[in-house]
Formats: C-alpha cells, structure tokens, sequence
C-alpha cells in the first residue's frame, strides 16, 4: 500500500489484512490477551502493510485497531470515560451511554450489523459463554470487571448490547455519608446491624446502588468466614475469609448448570458464618431463608422491589414458586429477616431512603420503618 503522512482510512480490507497478521504474529500466538503484546503486533502489521503516517495519527490507529482486536470495539472509547456507568446498544448505529446519571446518545456506531456481531462473539469466545439462535441471549463478566448482557434477534429487532461497570472500590463509610448517600443516623444503624449479625434485605431498582451498598456491609464483618454466592463476581468483601461462589451456565448439549439453588446447598455444608447472596431472584429464596433461619445470621442478599414492602411481596412470590405455602413462606420470612434497607436513585444520586424492621407471620407481614 502507498504510504502516507497523514491517517490513512481504515477500511474493512485493511483492517482485515491487519487482523490476519496479528493473528499470525508469533508472539501474540504465545501470549494471547495481553494488550501490550497486542499493540506491538499492531504496529508490526501495520508497518508490513507499508502505512507510514504522523505519530499522534499513528497512536490513533494502534488504539483504533487494538481496541478492535482486543476488546470491544468503537465502545472502548465510551468505556475510558470514567463517568459513564453504563453503556447501551440498541443497534450497531444507535448507541447511548449512561454519564453521570443521564442518558445521553453518542455518535459512536459500528460499520454495520455484522460488525456489532463480530465484536460481541469475540470478547465472548475466549470466555465460553454461548450466544448463538438456540441460546440467544448471553450473561458475562469482562476483564476489568464490566458486565455484558447480549441479545440477537429475534428476542430484539437487532444484535442488542448492555454494559454495566461494575464499581471496583468499595467505598467508605465517609464517602458515603459525604455524597449524602447514607444519612449519619442511619450508618450507625447498619453498622450496628452488621456488628450484631442481623439478617439483612437490600432492595431498590436496577443502578440504585444495592450491590455497593452491600459490599460496604460486608467490610465490616472482621473476620468471619462469609460465603458469596453469585451470577457474576460483583461483591468484594474486603475480609480476610471470604469464600467466592460462581454460578455456572449449562453447556451447549444442556449439561453441567449449577445455579444458586444448588451454590446455597453446597454453602450450607461448608460451615459458614455468613453467607451473601448478591440478588435472590427465584426459587432459591427457600434455601436463602433456610440459611437465615438455621443459625447463619448476619447473612445478606438483595431483591429488586421499589420499597421493604414491596420487598416482602416479593420474596413471598419467590418462596411460593419454590413450592412453600403462602403462611409457611411468611412465617419464614418473618423469621429469617430482621432489616430491610431501601434505596433510590434520582439523576446521579444513590441513597438509602430508609430501614425496616419485618414483623407478622402466617396472616401477613408488616415493614416497619425505623426512625434513626
């Protein structure tokens, strides 16, 4: 190719012709995934097909097409911006981002629908997540910690793509009070809750900082042994005995699933002092409320529900489709859960708005809101 001194296009041939060197290059071969490796065998390809342009243009290209090669594309860019929380697709020339709490649509795009697919099978293959027409939809966590949930036609109109960043600081006790995120009352109250091992409920709506909240939670447990029980790893306890536990999908022939139900069971026979389940959504709430009420206290999960009674309704529907009796999964509940904590989020604020204790039984259960 003719050399030039400014930015040469990236066409679909040239960037092919680039991706079939990289793929070729030696080193990359013996150390796959590493960016640095990667971007020097950009350069190489590059150089080999005779692009010669500025340093600042060529800086441009290697981040261009190491992002291409190596991550997710045109959406590497939107992911540097520390801001931007999440990240949404809704076809490869519609892209919006979350910053700072609003939603903004950006003129990030891909060339065309195939080129959104390409990126997507490729972060996803070197991790073993199925995302094809007899599984349409895929659930992972990306290195770095962000979180992709995909979906292919026709469960949407077009390859559709969210990202979540997942926060990788827990934060402290004063960043929370000074972002007016926990009112001073109410952080004595939950670090009290923690310290005197009750059973705690976290619930709010998706984004409004429950998996944050819990994390800050589980810090303050010293040193008991605390198994956490998730989808994806989200929840870094900061303790010295921590005990991660992964669900795992079924393989393509349908075999080898372990969901949370069967991560509860296992946890219940590995003596744990506490244990965490990031979000009950289902039928395990039994094993999560066996565990509660079978001398685990100080355990912790979350639900999605607008409210603590919301909360409660919902775990009463979940304790139903595991096939408890309406006034058994009460009485359990009421057992098993001593406080729920509620929060929102409003722009780019995430609070607790308020803490309720559970009372009642087999007639029915009351949130009782607790004064600070």
């Amino acid at each position: 190719m003719a050399g030039t001194t400014t930015k040469p296009a990236l066409t679909s041939e040239l960037r092919g012709a680039i991706g079939r060197r990289v793929l070729a290059d030696d080193e990359v071969v013996r150390r796959p995934g590493d960016r640095i490796v990667l971007r020097r065998a950009v350069a190489r390809a590059l150089a080999a097909e005779g692009i010669v342009a500025a340093p600042r243009a060529w800086a441009e290209m290697v981040r261009s097409l190491v992002d291409e090669f190596g991550g997710l594309g045109p959406l590497e860019d939107l992911l540097r911006d520390a801001s931007v929380t999440d990240v949404l697709v809704n076809r490869h020339d519609e892209i919006w981002v979350d910053r700072a709490g609003t939603l903004v649509r950006t003129d990030v795009r891909f060339e065309d629908p195939a080129h959104l697919r390409r990126t997507v099978d490729r972060v996803l293959g070197p991790l073993g997540v199925r995302l094809d027409r007899t599984h349409p939809w895929a659930d992972a966590t990306l290195p770095g910690g962000v979180r992709l949930h995909a979906l292919l036609p026709p469960l949407a109109p077009s390859v559709t793509v969210t990202l979540r960043r997942v926060a990788p600081v827990t934060p402290t006790w004063e960043e929370l009070l000074s972002s007016g995120s926990v009112a001073p009352g109410m952080a004595d109250q939950l670090r009290s809750a923690v310290r005197d091992r009750r059973n705690i409920v976290v619930c709010g709506r998706a984004g409004c900082g429950k998996t944050t909240l819990l994390a800050r939670l589980l810090a303050d447990v010293g040193d008991d042994r605390v198994l956490i029980i998730e989808d994806t790893p989200e929840l870094d306890a900061g303790t010295g005995h921590v005990v991660p536990l992964r669900t795992r999908p079924a393989s393509p022939d349908g075999a080898g699933g372990v969901d949370l139900a069967n991560l509860l069971r296992n946890a219940l026979r590995m003596r744990p002092d506490r244990i965490v389940v990031g979000e009950v959504r289902g039928r395990e709430v039994a094993d999560m409320l066996q565990a509660m009420n079978t001398g685990h206290d100080g355990s912790m999960t979350s639900v999605h529900a607008n409210g603590p009674s919301d909360a409660l309704v919902r775990l009463e529907g979940m304790a139903l489709l595991a096939g408890i009796p309406l006034e058994a999964a009460r009485a359990q509940i009421a057992s098993a859960v001593d406080l729920v904590v509620a929060l929102e989020r409003s722009g780019n604020t995430r609070r607790v708005v308020e803490l309720a204790t559970v009372t009642g039984g087999p007639k029915g259960l009351t949130a009782t809101a607790v004064t600070p």
